[in-house]
């Protein structure tokens, strides 16, 4: 049987987290280099992260600052408008009802996929729900606060920034305090349930979103690609090569513990699509190198560098030995007759 595939999250999701972990008192650089995640994703929200490592992320961002609801908090602080093309394309809806409506259709495609949205309404109630089908545990109920966060924003768009939910449930024990969790969501909490919700009066579904003057509808994709469907094996073994490209040489022994597989089972993962690690490292890199000559200021030697070589005259050798001319080369030829 195959491994079971993670899913993927954008680094949006994370919403301002350097500004957060500095108010909180931790380093948002030694939480990314304890879970081996690049620096890089502070800048380039666009990147995708497998899901169970931002788990990690946010287990370990707790730890660092002390805070047993490190989660809830920065749910608190996010905006979801802000949330990638996903996240203004949702919040520009007429409606709530049709806001909710395309967070469903589109989470799986343009945001996080293992990740289930679900409406249900009783009478003059809604209760609207995020599930993560993912197996770990550690950061999950980070995660999971952290989500609801983006959804109570998400209705307050519609309903007003003081807007708070009835009750927040959550899948922590029964028995776990909810003084302080109250404090934070300012509102009641219920612990012991199956999934993380929020519940809500359903006359909101309906309430027309605000206008200040003529706003754009943004493209449901944005300019962003679409995250690694679920069911995508070879498309999930590249986007973690990728993440593993940003600040090294790709090593297959650090992308197999992403995926959470061995080395031996990720090379026979490959020959199966026809390809080895070697060949899809060099295409990564020619990516990158050819992203970064035609759209950075950066000289030669700091692309080098960045993307893992030791010097420059091994990335030139390299380049050469892709596109048959050296960077220098190649870039001038980019920017044409002088």
């Amino acid at each position: 049987m195959a491994p079971r595939l993670s899913g993927f999250t954008r680094a949006s999701a994370l919403g301002p987290i350097t500004e957060f972990m500095e108010r909180q008192g931790g380093s948002v650089l030694r939480v990314l280099n304890d879970v081996d995640l690049p620096v890089a994703l502070l800048e380039q929200r666009e990147m995708v992260v497998p899901l169970r490592e931002q788990f990690r992320f946010l287990e370990r961002a707790a730890k660092e600052t002390g805070d047993r609801y490190f989660g809830a908090r920065l749910g608190q602080v996010v905006k979801s408008p802000d949330l990638s093309a996903f996240g203004a394309w949702v919040c520009s809806a007429g409606t709530l009802r049709q806001a909710i409506e395309r967070a469903h259709a589109g989470i799986a495609a343009m945001l996080q996929t293992s990740t289930n949205l679900d409406l249900s309404e009783d009478g003059d109630c809604v209760r609207w729900s995020i599930e993560f089908v993912e197996p770990e545990t550690d950061g999950r109920h980070h995660n999971e606060l952290l989500g609801i966060g983006y959804m109570m924003d998400t209705v307050r768009v519609y309903a007003g920034a003081k807007w708070c939910p009835d009750v927040v449930m959550t899948a922590l024990p029964v028995g776990e305090p909810r003084a302080e969790l109250e404090g934070i969501v300012r509102t009641n909490v219920s612990h012991g349930h199956a999934t993380t919700s929020i519940r809500f009066d359903a006359t909101l579904l309906d309430m027309d979103r605000p206008t200040y003057g003529s706003l754009p509808e943004p493209s449901p994709h944005g300019e962003e690609p679409q995250v690694p469907r679920q069911d995508d094996e070879f498309a999930t073994i590249r986007a973690v090569l990728e993440l593993a490209a940003h600040e090294h040489y790709p090593r297959i022994e650090r992308v197999a513990a992403k995926l959470g597989t061995t080395r031996r089972s990720l090379q026979r993962r490959l020959a199966a699509h026809g390809t080895t690690f070697h060949r899809l490292a060099e295409e990564t890199l020619l990516r990158r190198a050819e992203n970064l000559l035609r759209h950075d200021k950066e000289s030669v030697t700091e692309i080098a560098l960045s993307l893992g070589y030791h010097d420059p005259a091994h990335f030139t050798r390299a380049f050469r030995r892709w596109k048959g001319t050296t960077p220098t080369a190649y870039r001038a030829a980019l920017a044409g007759p002088a």
